[in-house]
């Protein structure tokens, strides 16, 4: 198995009696922690019955021996009771063991220890007499863990937590618990292993060596980190140590505590932290400070003053009568409306112009600071919510960017928005083709070669000065993944200009995860800005600049864009509702623009204005701003799980002796050849934790284990049936994307081991059925299935590339390149009579007799979804031969009865001195 990116908080984790072998260290955590009641169970069991214990108590100290290196980086159960629970099994208290792990276990498996005290404390009635027992609240503030820094001895760390609880408040929104490690490398072990931290302080005294073995966990040890911060001064340590927490995790707020030259320290405090503290007088503003700082990202302007509308009379005389529900309410037919949906939704159905809340096409208030929320959990600049999905925020993008006639580099294979969105803002389109998988009858990525060579051909040309945009799919529906910041810094060198769009339709989530989050497009273009101003970038491109270089070797080499004329404009569009939480068509545009106040802020409003309706829904928006909130809060917690839960089903699949004998999960070398690795890593999940980092951090395109290519080539089975006659006819499991012989399951934040575990069992029920009919098959009926499979196993008709514009779209030029006018080969076909019909086999002859075929209308099957033919694009042999292979049973474009909808010979005429004029007008 291969192909994809461990959990970060896990990588290959083996237990001590190599029983199983994890992926995720909160897997093996659980384990531990239920191993070892069970474990002490039998054990007392065996002494109620006066039974042998040999061979049993073994079990119980393998069980807390594993969890020694793990559990210091959790609040709960805490250094105190997870000694008192080595105590017990060092002493063979079992009956007393057994009460104490039990009541862990279960506040772990439920999570109640969140609403209770984290200090177990005694119970003097317990029939155990000292036993502790967990104190439950009924309170349900949100709860957190604060990591703390510093060389402490076990009673000033017991200190400090009692401390920071006497200064909790029954008004304070939140409740947190510490978790106190004593070294550089264990911190950063920590914000890796833990997703309940949501704060960090870090004290001056702390150690630049582990203190603990941590050879368990030698796979999250930062190997140069303990050097790094071996030869500076304590306050340079700290600095140090923010960044690299900065760079893991973000979203955590840091704060430094100083027992000298604070004021001096806070002139030169990295803009990473918080807030300095004087150690020995501010615990209280520390604890304020901690609160202050989640409640930061805790906020929902435009959610609390949607609900504070919702509870406000009103009387409205204007359109919308379902506002504030009053006209279902006293309804006598569509009571059950209210049944379902419930009341607080219509209670906040409102518009701009009733007034009390914020308009999204000029947001002035509450509305605004959910967008600035947005911006600064993003990383982006700006951030725009969009109330009707992606498809329109990129035609938004792409009319705010782009005029009649500037040229864009676009993948053809991306979704039909781009297409739409150049078409509708006349662009000059330069489409690019991905390199095929033909074995899978599916597109992988757009190499760099190819994007350079399209730059340099277009710079050859003349026509440099007009290209104006570069528009990708990031990461592909597939899961093949760019390296965004090469993709970005070598066509800048060549294009110093360029406007990047990254499409991240199925990526949002990608921002809350440490090794996802350089590959997006807001942290590549964050990182770009602070590279290109950085004194040794400069050096290093003076010195690269020194060598001339001819177009083939600027394709081939790595290239360095010129500091000083490099502007960074790079977009994203996301859908929130595909892959974080919003309601349906909930979408952002993220801006990181160094232009975007010069150069596009006005066009960018316009076309807002243009895409955007008067009457957004507010529900819509209120989910956005809600979804914001988790990510911020959770988000790495809920992309850790949902990483978890893509590599358990891997593992069951590959790993299952029939499954695994009709299908397997498509790896990283399946997925994207050799030569796009550098890594060279055919499965980099099982290389180890470094080595996948190597590989996203050196290879040109990753796979996102999240998107699983189930291979069924195997079942005679072929996608689209595989998917509705087996999966959602009669197992009511929804997936969106096949191939000919794939289907693709994508794991999300809402995925949970229940689902993994019936998808496992739906699998394994159509394969043995699968494996019963063929062991009962008569010959006939072995021959009917060996051809279907020999159908699904073999490559149909290669990918076509595409095959270019008629020249009646293009431009003349003594060097002619590939972009055409799609606009008006799309709006020539509105005048019926510039059309024809014609079929397959019609096609077929008029190429073979050497005549010319232009496409009228875009033709797009159903999979792989993207566009064989567009408007004014020539149709090849290549293409026909696909075609005619093909055995999906959806195309648009293509109606199977009158065939392809194409220009008739006139109207290529037309099109040709329609081009004539439009060139000469140009001239003069």
């Amino acid at each position: 198995m291969g192909g994809g990116l461990p959990n970060y908080a896990g990588g290959v984790v083996a237990s001590r009696s190599r029983t199983r072998v994890y992926n995720s260290w909160w897997s093996y955590r659980a384990d531990c922690w239920s191993r070892l009641e069970e474990a002490v169970n039998r054990v007392v069991v065996a002494q109620r019955r006066d039974s042998p214990i040999d061979g049993l108590v073994e079990p119980i100290m393998e069980q807390c021996t594993a969890l020694v290196p793990i559990e210091q980086f959790w609040a709960f159960p805490g250094p105190e009771l997870f000694a008192r629970v080595q105590e017990l099994a060092a002493s063979a208290d079992y009956p007393r063991l057994l009460h104490l792990v039990a009541s862990i276990n279960r506040a772990l498996v439920t999570e109640s220890y969140r609403h209770g005290s984290m200090a177990l404390r005694d119970n003097q009635e317990a029939s155990e007499d000292d036993l502790p027992e967990l104190e439950h609240s009924d309170s349900d503030r949100p709860y957190f863990e604060v990591l703390v820094v510093d060389t402490l001895t076990p009673e000033q760390e017991h200190d400090l937590r009692e401390e920071m609880r006497s200064w909790r408040r029954a008004d304070d929104k939140f409740v947190y618990e510490l978790v106190v490690v004593g070294s550089g490398p264990e911190a950063l072990v920590a914000m890796r292993l833990n997703a309940n931290i949501q704060a960090c302080v870090i004290r001056r005294r702390f150690s630049h060596g582990s203190l603990h073995d941590l050879t368990d966990l030698d796979e999250f040890i930062d190997p140069d980190l303990s050097a790094e911060l071996a030869d500076h001064t304590p306050d340079e340590r700290a600095q140090i140590l923010a960044r690299r927490m900065a760079r893991e995790r973000p979203e955590v707020d840091l704060y430094l505590m100083t027992e000298v030259g604070v004021e001096e320290m806070a002139g030169r405090l990295s803009h990473h932290f918080r807030r300095v503290f004087h150690a020995r007088e501010g615990s209280l503003d520390l604890h304020q400070s901690i609160l202050a700082g989640v409640m930061h990202r805790y906020r929902t302007p435009f959610f609390d003053a949607l609900r504070a509308y919702a509870h406000r009379p009103t009387g409205a005389f204007h359109a919308l009568p379902i506002s504030q529900g009053k006209s279902i309410v006293g309804t006598h037919w569509i009571r059950d409306m209210v049944g379902f949906y419930g009341l607080d939704i219509f209670l906040a159905e409102t518009s701009a112009t009733g007034g009390g809340l914020d308009s999204l096409l000029e947001p002035t208030g509450p509305l605004r600071d959910a967008q600035d929320c947005a911006a600064e959990t993003f990383g982006s600049r700006q951030t725009f919510f969009v109330t009707n999905g992606t498809s329109t925020a990129n035609k938004i993008v792409a009319q705010a960017l782009v005029g009649p006639g500037d040229i864009v580099l676009v993948d053809r294979n991306c979704h039909q928005s781009h297409h739409y969105g150049l078409m509708l803002a006349g662009a000059q389109v330069s489409y690019l083709d991905a390199y095929p998988l033909n074995e899978f009858a599916m597109y992988g990525a757009v190499p760099i070669r190819e994007i350079k060579q399209r730059l340099l051909d277009l710079r050859a040309a003349g026509k440099l000065d007009r290209v104006r945009l570069l528009m990708l799919t990031n990461c592909t529906f597939d899961g093949v993944v760019y390296d965004v910041g090469r993709v970005m810094e070598e066509c800048l060198a060549i294009k110093p200009d360029l406007v990047f769009l990254w499409d991240e339709a199925w990526w949002a989530f990608a921002r809350f995860h440490p090794i996802y989050r350089p590959r997006t497009g807001m942290r590549a273009a964050r990182t770009l800005v602070e590279k290109l101003r950085t004194p040794e970038y400069r050096a290093a491109y003076e010195e690269w600049d020194q060598t001339e270089r001819s177009d083939r070797e600027l394709v081939e080499d790595r290239l360095m864009p010129d500091p000083d004329t490099t502007r960074v404009r790079v977009y994203s569009t996301q859908s929130t509702h595909k892959t974080l939480t919003s309601l349906r068509q909930g979408s952002m545009i993220h801006v990181h623009d160094q232009d975007f106040a010069q150069k596009s802020r006005e066009a960018f409003h316009e076309a807002y204005m243009a895409h955007t309706s008067t009457s957004p829904n507010y529900q819509i928006l209120a989910s956005l701003d809600l979804g914001r909130r988790q990510a911020a809060l959770e988000g790495f917690e809920l992309v850790q799980r949902q990483l978890e839960s893509a590599m358990r089903l891997r593992d069951a699949i590959d790993n299952h002796p029939l499954l695994s004998k009709y299908m397997h999960c498509l790896s990283t070398a399946e997925m994207i050849p050799d030569e796009y690795r550098e890594s060279h890593l055919a499965h980099p999940l099982r290389s180890g934790l470094h080595n996948m980092i190597r590989a996203w951090s050196t290879d040109e395109f990753v796979m996102d284990p999240t998107r699983i290519s189930l291979y069924i080539g195997l079942t005679g089975i072929d996608g689209a049936t595989f998917k509705q006659a087996e999966l959602m006819d009669r197992f009511n499991i929804q997936i969106n994307k096949t191939s000919r012989n794939t289907v693709l399951f994508m794991t999300n934040i809402g995925t949970s081991r229940s689902s993994v575990a019936y998808l496992i069992e739906v699998l394994v029920s159509i394969v043995r059925e699968i494996d019963e009919r063929k062991s009962e098959a008569s010959r006939a009926e072995t021959i009917v299935f060996e051809r279907a499979v020999a159908r699904l196993t073999n490559a149909a008709a290669p990918l076509p590339d595409f095959s270019g514009f008629h020249e009646a779209f293009r431009d003349p030029s003594e060097h002619p390149t590939p972009e055409g006018d799609v606009r008006r080969a799309f709006f020539l076909s509105y005048d019926d009579t510039n059309c024809e019909y014609l079929l397959q086999a019609e096609a077929e002859a008029k190429l073979a007799a050497g005549g010319t075929i232009v496409s009228a209308t875009y033709v797009t099957p159903y999979p792989p979804g993207f566009p064989v033919l567009v408007p004014g694009q020539v149709f090849s042999t290549a293409i026909l031969e696909y075609m005619g292979a093909l055995d999906t049973p959806e195309v648009h474009g293509y109606n199977p009865v009158v065939g392809y909808r194409v220009y008739t010979d006139a109207a290529v005429e037309i099109a040709m001195a329609d081009r004539a004029r439009l060139y000469a007008g140009s001239e003069q």
